[in-house]
């Protein structure tokens, strides 16, 4: 009986996709790489261009063992608000962010042999992290198996989940068991074919691309197939904009400005932080997410900082707002606000930013901590420092000794002293400052002592 509804449900699925008809349009999007910022890139230009060219359903070609689940997290809400069909072919593999990605499709066909499933969320040693990631998790794979709604069950009226949202958090968490399926608590739900389509979380097996166009959408022999093609540009705009890029570039801006200001003039740290700078705001623009004014207020802030360093005694307003406008364009240019519309931005996206503005601010704190410490010492900064010892028995004085010998000596005061001035002893003139204030040309003087490079005297008794 579960198996005959399973059957009627994905008819019933088949038979809503508006565009699913003979001669129609199907655009495909490869999901065959680690998920991450280049993958969310290429399905996001797959996604423009199946509606450029009208396309009826969009089939994800899905063959990866996962990857980040913030990537993951916005290619699936991306799939859950496309107006257009979108259908997943597992070819082989959709382990951890990849079944998460399927489960968003409307509908999932697999291969013979294929697998979905073990959601897990690991570190990058492949360590199970704490239940606070996995809850997260299990609330993404819960919520988006809902996202599917309900559907009559065969010859009763009782209304089942399309996606059994247990099953979803069986795919995270071993802890979670879901009526059926498999009670084995030490381990994470993975489903084969037959038994994804068992459960409801397949609609069928195909062998190609084109077997589930022609044969399970039943859009005919004559329907065009298109695909999205990733690029050069989408692997470089992908790597850039990799949250962890986009830090460790923060990184190099504000090192870069800190030791450009140690030094006068133009030099390396400001190509670098130049150069940083660039990088950050580069791929962001290509995306449509940074706009011209948030570069432009980037640029008005450095200035105002260095405004109050060099030129406003203190520090008061130039420098706050400087370090805001600063601060600010950095965390607005990962968003894609229209000015200050942040109708179609989540707080999630905003913390995100925020984030990473802050991780990039506190590495290059730490760098300039570290590098500052490290300069003439032993190592690879050992050459950016002069640290050549200048020692009196190596013949390294501060002042010239020769002037010491007159101490004790007599002379006459060639100039007034106020209290600074000449005298002469023998047929030498010195300079020579008095001790007890002025003292007229001529009178008699003797020199009382010698410090910092200079003759102190007295009246002669």
């Amino acid at each position: 009986m579960k198996k005959f509804a399973c059957i009627i449900i994905a008819m019933m699925v088949a038979l809503t996709f508006l565009g699913a008809r003979a001669g129609g349009k199907a655009y495909v999007i490869p999901v065959d790489r680690e998920i991450g910022s280049t993958s969310w890139r290429i399905m996001k230009n797959g996604m423009e261009q199946a509606a450029e060219e009208g396309a009826d359903v969009i089939i994800m070609h899905i063959n990866t063992y996962g990857g980040a689940v913030d990537a993951a997290d916005s290619m699936r809400t991306r799939i859950l608000n496309c107006p257009i069909p979108v259908v997943a072919f597992i070819d082989n593999t959709a382990a951890s962010a990849g079944a998460l990605i399927s489960i968003a499709c409307d509908s999932i066909y697999m291969r013979p042999g294929g697998s979905m499933g073990a959601a897990t969320v690991v570190d990058g040693a492949g360590e199970v992290l704490p239940d606070k990631y996995q809850s997260f998790m299990r609330s993404m794979m819960r919520a988006t198996a809902e996202s599917h709604g309900k559907a009559m069950r065969a010859g009763d009226t009782v209304e089942v989940w399309r996606r059994d949202p247990l099953i979803a958090e069986a795919m995270v968490d071993p802890r979670r068991v879901a009526p059926g399926v498999d009670d084995d608590s030490t381990r994470v739900l993975s489903f084969t074919t037959d038994e994804a389509i068992a459960h409801g979380y397949c609609e069928g097996k195909a062998e190609s691309i084109g077997e589930v166009v022609v044969k399970r959408l039943g859009m005919g022999e004559d329907c065009q197939i298109s695909e999205y093609r990733p690029t050069a540009m989408d692997g470089v705009v992908g790597f850039l904009s990799n949250p962890a890029f986009q830090a460790i570039l923060i990184m190099f801006i504000i090192g870069g400005i800190y030791f450009e200001l140690q030094h006068p003039g133009l030099g390396l740290p400001s190509v670098v932080a130049l150069l940083a700078a660039a990088l950050y705001f580069a791929p962001l623009y290509i995306e449509g997410l940074a706009a011209g004014w948030e570069m432009v207020a980037f640029f008005v802030g450095i200035l105002l900082i260095l405004l109050e360093i060099f030129v406003i005694p203190g520090f008061g307003i130039t420098g706050i707002l400087g370090i805001l406008l600063t601060f600010t364009s950095l965390v607005m240019a990962m968003l894609g606000n229209d000015l200050f519309d942040f109708g179609l931005i989540t707080m999630d996206s905003i913390m995100d930013a925020i984030l990473i503005v802050l991780v990039g601010l506190l590495l290059g704190v730490a760098v300039v901590i570290y590098v500052t410490h490290k300069i003439g010492s032993k190592g690879i900064m050992r050459k950016s420092a002069l640290d050549k010892e200048q020692r009196l028995e190596d013949g390294y004085i501060g002042v010239p000794p020769e002037l010491a010998r007159y101490v004790g000596g007599s002379g006459e005061a060639y100039t007034v002293l106020r209290p600074g001035g000449k005298i002469r002893i023998g047929g030498d003139v010195l300079d020579a400052v008095s001790t007890g204030g002025f003292i007229d040309a001529g009178t008699p003087v003797k020199v009382v002592k010698y410090e910092n490079a200079q003759l102190y005297v007295e009246p002669a008794e």
